[in-house]
Parts: structure tokens; C-alpha cells; sequence
């Protein structure tokens, strides 16, 4: 199920949202009824997967309990064997679902060895909660969060539907309080419903449009006929696309978990004003970042190493593992290679001069943002394109190489039909929503704020009931609703 769905807006939520808070008078009440909403949140699609996920919370909750005893016992070399056997078994499932018939079908195009070759279907979600079920384990054994010794609450820190399937990947630690003792409040309510409501108007009025168009780029790629102006565009719409799709969703998440009493941390801070791709994955799904920091960077020594050369083997061991988490396909490891190299570039030549820039205004750092955005642009041509062929035979198009035919019209085409959604998305992903905002609270200081808040609530309270009445039109009418984070 879609948090951008008729089905999600009109009945799943609207009958959570009710019984949760009929029951919010007692804390093992509306955590029973979150539990079982996001059950079936999960099997809404595929009944099957849920026991997958069941099972991977039962497996989690023993590791943890086998480590708590360990580590409570002061039994070190127990409690390192058992965080062990636990990491083996949460990458063996993501193995055996995500990556096992990507091994066997390399395998076997390498070696004359025969193996059959089983097609599984892949769970939704599967690498954001096997994730968060790892990093439980391993904070247990760092003494960083408290052993959970109810299941249940266990099961909800794993499953809870907003962030089940897109992230932000949220730390046992961030929510173990919030699971107990967290309160409802109508401003938390009504904060959370307006951050939904801008996540869904990203996801649906502007991810989906800027998809239309990256779709028919990348498929006329497919059958030889691109040509270079519908190249690029199809490769910045591609990359807006994937922004307000992700942030989109994470905003919804962070909405939603407010709304139930829940604080998310952020996942995305505006990527695309970034003057440098060290900037870029600062502000890019920060969640994924830090995890990978803390739980692989940092334990391999980081950048406090003593050669430069076990600098470089940490970073690349961190990018090929972020490229292969997003999908067995040789695409997305050499997306994870790509930024890799620039990220080690950029570390080993320009690390002072970066940490100088921080504070530049952006009209000086406008030759490091072009940089990164072309570097950036030519990363999303690798993840979006279906193989390393096509990828190829499309950055050749981009600069003029291969080109089947002349420039057409189509580009042109679409920039007219697109031209709203286009402006919106490019406005959008600089801060221009906060500037405005601080204006508006500047303004009402210095005028005695309460007329200037009243109509400026009121207006932003009109804006966003016209952007759902919008969304939910377009939902009704268009059967063109991709998910593009669903695949990991």
C-alpha cells in the first residue's frame, strides 16, 4: 500500500487514526493497535512477506536477548559470538531475497557450473528494517540502547508503518522512549498532518510528473533514438524525480510519526544546493549515511587511519556496500564506485579547502555546485538505466557521442507541457520555503505578529487543503503512481 493511494488516504488511515486514538488513554492499547495496523499495512501487497518480516523480528529479539545475557554476565567473547551469529543471519536473509539470484546468474555466465537459478520475489522493505533489526543487536552489544525484553515492542520499533518501507532508518534508541512513555499532543497532530500533506503534494504533483519525463528519456535511450537536449533533460528530470519521490516519502513518514506521537530525525536537507558530493551525502538520505558510518566506517577506523591507502579501502569498502545495498545490479555497484572515486578525490586533495567553503556564500562556491551537479546527474544516469550498456549509450548521448538522430522537438515538447511542474521542482529543492518563512516571522515580530500569523495560518491552511483536494484528483484520474525506493 502507497502512502500516495486512494486506499491509504481515504480508509487505512482515517481507521487508524480513529482507533489509535480511542485507545490513547493506554500506552499497550494504541502500541497493540499500531502493531496490528502496520501488520497489515505490510501485507496489504503480499500476505507472504509479512512472516518474513515476523520472522526477522522474532530472530532479533533472540540475538538481543542472547546478547543482553552475554554482555549482563560480563561474558565478552559470548556476547561478541552471538552479535556475530546474529549480523550473519540478518545479512543472510537480505542475501537469499536480494542477492542470491544476481550470485548464481553471474556464476553461472562465468563458469560452465549449472546452478539453478531460483527467482524470488523480493520483500518490500526488506534492507531498511533488516537495518534497523542490525542495528539493535549492535547497540545492545555497544551499551548504547537498553535490551528490550517485550517482543511486542520490539516488533513495533521494526514495523511501524510509516517508516517501515522507506525509511528514515530510525535507531532503537531514538524511539525506545517514545514507544513507552510518548504523548500525543493536537500541535504535534496538526505539525505532522501538514508535513504529510507536503510530502504527498512533492511525491505525487511533482515526483510523478518529473517521472513522465525521465520514463520517456530513458526509453527512447532504450530503443537507440535519443538525442542530446532530451538526454539531459531526461537526466535532471530523472533526478528530481527521485528527490521529491524520497523526500517526499520521508516527509510523509516524519509527518505520520508525529501524528501517532513518534519524532523522526530528518532524512533529506536540500542535496541539490550542495557545492561539493561530500556536501551531497551530507544532505542526501541522511539515514543511510550515518548508518553506514557508524556501523562500517567508523568501526573500520574512519579517516583516522595512519596511511592514506587504508583511507581509501574504507571508503571504497563503504560505497561499494551503499551501491549494492540499493540492488543486484551491476549498475548500482558501479553507481557506489562513481561516488566512491569523487568522494575520494575530493577527501585526499580538497579536504581543507572543502571545510573552508562551508561558510562561503553560494555565489562563490557556483564552479564547486555545477561540478557536483553534472557529477551528480551522471550518478543517477547509472542507477535509473536498466544495465551498464544502456547507461553508457546514454552519458554518450549527453555529450553528442552515438546520436542516432537530430535534435528534435521533443524536449522542447515537454518543457512547454512541464513547464509548471519543472519551475516548482527546480524552486523546491533550494530553501526557499524556510527564507520565506523566516521573512514571515521577521514580519510578524516587528509588527506585533498576531494579524500577519492569523492570515498567514489561514492562508497556509487554504494552500495545503488545495493541494490534497489536487492530489486526490490526480490519484483518481492517473494510473501513474511509481514508487521508486519500493524496490529496496
Amino acid at each position: 500500500m502507497l502512502f500516495s493511494s486512494i486506499e491509504f488516504l481515504y480508509c487505512f488511515l482515517p481507521a487508524v487514526l480513529l482507533l489509535y486514538y480511542l485507545t490513547s488513554f493506554s500506552v499497550p492499547l494504541k502500541n497493540t493497535v499500531l502493531l496490528a495496523a502496520s501488520l497489515y499495512f505490510y501485507a496489504w501487497g503480499e500476505k507472504k512477506f509479512v512472516y518474513v518480516m515476523v520472522g526477522s523480528i522474532l530472530l532479533n529479539y533472540i540475538f538481543g536477548l542472547l546478547v543482553g545475557h552475554a554482555k549482563k554476565h560480563s561474558k565478552a567473547g559470548a556476547a561478541k559470538l552471538w552479535l556475530a551469529c546474529g549480523v550473519a543471519c540478518n545479512l543472510g536473509l537480505l542475501f537469499v531475497f536480494k542477492y542470491l539470484t544476481f550470485t548464481l546468474t553471474n556464476i553461472n555466465a562465468l563458469f560452465p557450473l549449472g546452478f539453478a537459478v531460483p527467482q524470488i520475489a523480493l520483500p518490500i522493505g526488506i534492507s531498511f528494517f533488516t537495518f534497523q533489526s542490525m542495528s539493535y543487536i549492535i547497540d545492545v552489544y555497544r551499551d548504547k540502547a537498553s535490551l528490550q525484553k517485550n517482543p511486542l515492542y520490539l516488533a513495533l520499533y521494526v514495523a511501524l508503518f510509516p517508516q517501515l518501507i522507506a525509511g528514515p532508518i530510525v535507531r532503537y534508541e531514538t524511539v525506545a522512549e517514545q514507544i513507552r512513555y510518548r504523548r500525543e499532543t493536537w500541535q504535534g497532530f496538526h505539525t505532522g498532518f501538514c508535513r504529510f500533506l507536503v510530502g504527498l503534494f512533492k511525491k505525487v504533483l511533482i515526483s510523478n510528473q518529473m517521472g513522465l519525463i525521465a520514463d520517456k528519456a530513458f526509453g527512447i535511450n532504450a530503443v537507440g533514438t535519443l538525442n542530446t537536449p532530451m538526454a539531459w533533460l531526461g537526466a535532471i528530470a530523472y533526478a528530481l524525480q527521485i528527490y521529491y519521490d524520497f523526500s517526499g516519502y520521508s516527509d510523509m513518514a516524519i509527518g505520520l510519526g508525529k501524528m501517532f506521537g513518534f519524532e523522526f530525525e530528518e532524512n533529506f536537507n536540500y542535496p541539490y544546493i550542495s557545492a561539493s558530493i561530500t556536501e551531497f551525502w551530507r544532505r542526501w538520505h541522511i539515514s543511510l549515511g550515518t548508518w553506514f558510518r557508524d556501523y562500517v566506517y567508523i568501526p573500520l577506523g574512519g579517516s583516522r587511519v595512519s596511511t592514506k591507502a587504508r583511507l581509501v579501502l574504507n571508503l571504497a569498502v563503504v560505497w561499494i556496500l551503499t551501491g549494492i545495498w540499493h540492488g543486484a545490479q551491476w549498475n548500482f555497484l558501479f553507481w557506489g564506485v562513481w561516488f566512491f572515486v569523487l568522494l575520494t578525490f575530493e577527501k585526499l586533495f580538497f579536504s581543507k579547502q572543502l571545510k573552508a567553503s562551508d561558510n562561503l556564500p553560494f555565489y562563490k562556491k557556483l564552479p564547486g555546485w555545477i561540478y557536483a551537479m553534472i557529477a551528480v546527474l551522471f550518478g543517477w544516469v547509472l542507477f535509473r538505466a536498466e544495465n551498464l550498456s544502456l547507461a553508457a549509450d546514454y552519458m554518450g548521448v549527453m555529450f553528442g557521442i552515438g546520436v542516432a538522430s537530430p535534435a528534435d522537438t521533443t524536449a522542447l515538447m515537454f518543457i512547454g507541457q512541464k513547464a509548471v511542474y519543472l519551475a516548482a521542482a527546480i524552486i523546491f529543492a533550494a530553501p526557499v520555503v524556510p527564507f520565506v518563512r523566516s521573512k514571515i516571522d521577521s514580519l510578524r515580530e516587528s509588527l506585533g505578529g498576531a494579524v500577519i500569523a492569523s492570515a498567514a495560518d489561514i492562508l497556509y491552511a487554504i494552500l495545503l487543503c488545495g493541494m490534497f483536494v489536487v492530489c486526490s484528483a490526480y490519484l483518481l484520474m492517473s494510473t501513474y503512481n511509481p514508487f521508486i525506493y519500493f524496490q529496496f
